[in-house]
């Protein structure tokens, strides 16, 4: 049996990264919750 996270950079930049997040509406509005809750990181390090 594999495991269920196998790390890869690009695939999760392509799913949850920032040009990804600016291209939908829901993707903007996580952004924008994160600016003003004042997280660190508005997404996740590649």
């Amino acid at each position: 049996m594999l495991p269920t996270y196998r790390p890869n950079k690009k695939k999760r930049a392509k799913k949850t990264g920032f040009r990804k997040r600016m291209s939908t509406a829901g993707g903007k509005a996580v952004l924008k919750n994160r600016r003003a809750k004042g997280r660190a990181e508005i997404v996740p390090k590649k």
